[in-house]
């Protein structure tokens, strides 16, 4: 029997916890969002990122209005988002804000735009259009270049922790919808 929280909702500061909290029970990979202005590299860690459309293709990153790479990615018109490793866990601290002093990130570039070298995969888009999301924005983006490795294991987040992919205990005999 799985055990369900359910909470009576008094103000907006349990809302949004509870809005954390559940939105935290959707499993997704870790990226960090990179760009380049001024000859410069700056990247967040980021979770809020989906495929937006295969004709044409696009992307979507959702960025919070008060951070710093809100208006640089405004700024400068493109961005990369590298889908990070199980062992690519300490750029998720390092980019969040809790710099490595001792860490320096390699970069590979699709033209001006940085991703992350042994990254599970990589996107880059030239800003397209954004659209406000209440206190984020998102920036649609049209796709320039995709890149994907075999063979490693992606960080994901669950439940306000890293986690990782239980390749030894595939589900099979499933047969997935086509999303696509």
């Amino acid at each position: 029997m799985t055990a369900t929280a359910t909470a009576r909702i008094d103000t907006t500061a349990d809302m949004q916890r509870l809005f954390r909290q559940v939105m935290g029970r959707f499993a997704t990979g870790v990226t960090v969002v990179t760009t380049q202005l001024a000859g410069d590299i700056f990247g967040m860690t980021a979770n809020a990122f989906m495929a937006g459309s295969l004709d044409p293709l696009l992307c979507v990153v959702s960025i919070n209005r008060t951070a710093q790479m809100h208006d640089r990615l405004k700024t400068a018109g493109h961005y990369g988002v590298s889908f990070l490793s199980k062992e690519q866990q300490h750029f998720a601290a390092h980019f969040a804000g809790r710099r490595l002093e001792h860490l320096a990130p390699d970069f590979d570039f699709c033209g001006q735009t940085p991703v992350l070298k042994r990254a599970v995969a990589t996107v880059t888009a030239d800003v397209l259009d954004t659209a406000a999301c209440g206190d984020h924005t998102l920036f649609i983006g049209r796709i320039t270049s995709l890149t994907a490795s075999d063979g490693v294991r992606p960080l994901l987040f669950y439940a306000g922790r890293y986690a990782e992919i239980d390749f030894l205990n595939p589900i099979e005999n499933v047969e997935p919808p086509e999303f696509w």
